[in-house]
């Protein structure tokens, strides 16, 4: 039977079921009302956390910047919840834009609120449409194993990724390690290197669903799932 993998409900989830789907899992749509944390990680195989708005920096006690919008103070607990009994009972996660977000607050980091305004980048971290532009490059740690499931794609250290988001992870949460940088430095992923799959990335590796240019992503994420 494929391996069940739990997504995170967000407005956007075609390609994130259709990026399951081609990587040979069993996509499971999740609704906050019906299926709570504790009951999806006794039901499932893997955890994939999706994009999507702002997480409240009351979450990691700031205080919220004016751009932050679009809070949503139930999901937030809903995916913080996830996370922790996922981590709790070693289930194979892989973290996507917001996801990344909320899996390192959940371990106790915290996220830069607002790129233009707090670090004043002059990288394209923002690049709407089309939705697999690619943005700029970010710089993979070798040995990590984000460099291990790219594989070949990982040219010279460096990986073409799309972009779209305005906030980035600040203080890094416990137990997770930086895998992936852009060119300002600005964090692209964290994993945590104990768990049996743990991978959180800030770009959009489902919008190439199409090419299957990210598809070891989700590949991974199932094969671990199965084991």
């Amino acid at each position: 039977m494929p391996a069940r993998i739990a997504i995170a409900p967000c407005r956007k989830m075609p390609d994130y079921v259709a990026s399951v789907m081609r990587a040979g899992g069993d996509p499971w749509a999740l609704s906050r009302d019906a299926d709570s944390a504790d009951a999806v990680v006794r039901s499932c195989a893997g955890l994939l956390l999706t994009g999507g708005a702002d997480v409240d920096p009351g979450r990691y006690g700031e205080t919220r910047h004016p751009t932050v919008t679009d809070v949503d103070g139930g999901r937030d607990a809903y995916e913080i919840a996830l996370v922790s009994a996922a981590l709790a009972a070693d289930l194979p996660l892989l973290a996507i834009c917001r996801g990344l977000q909320v899996m390192n607050v959940a371990g106790g980091g915290s996220l830069i609120q607002d790129l233009p305004s707090q670090i004043g980048t002059a990288v394209a971290h923002q690049v709407p449409e089309p939705k697999d532009a690619i943005a700029h490059d970010v710089g993979v740690m070798p040995g990590s194993r984000l460099a291990e499931v790219m594989g070949a794609a990982v040219v010279a250290g460096r990986l073409p990724v799309n972009s779209r988001h305005h906030q980035a992870v600040g203080r890094i949460g416990a137990g997770f390690v930086v895998t992936a940088t852009a060119p300002d430095g600005v964090i692209e992923a964290l994993e945590l290197p104990q768990a049996r799959f743990c991978v959180g990335v800030q770009w959009h590796p489902e919008n190439f669903v199409e090419t299957g240019a990210f598809l070891p992503l989700f590949a991974h994420l199932v094969s671990a799932a199965r084991t």
